[in-house]
């Protein structure tokens, strides 16, 4: 019998901006990959936007910032954050 109960794969993890903390517990992050276009060959950007949990409001609207996948904890917001990689350099 296969143990597939016992999977451990790790929750995937992303890395993109802050773009909105005007939210309680929730932060708005832009993640953005670069995909080559199908006929053109040129790479162009593709962005998309997650609301993630921040437990401590601790993130500020530029912050580089890791998220990872996890269970949905409300209608939108399936996301977590990981960690803050950078701070924004704001006046």
């Amino acid at each position: 019998m296969a143990e597939a109960a016992e999977r451990t794969t790790s929750p995937r993890a992303v890395s993109g901006v802050v773009v909105s903390d005007k939210m309680d517990k929730t932060v708005t992050v832009r993640i953005e990959r670069r995909v080559k276009h199908p006929v053109y060959g040129k790479y162009i950007r593709k962005s998309s936007k997650v609301h993630a949990h921040d437990e401590d409001n601790s993130c500020n609207v530029g912050d580089q910032v890791t998220v990872i996948e996890c269970r949905p904890l409300s209608k939108t917001k399936t996301w977590m954050l990981k960690s803050i990689d950078e701070r924004a350099g704001g006046v």
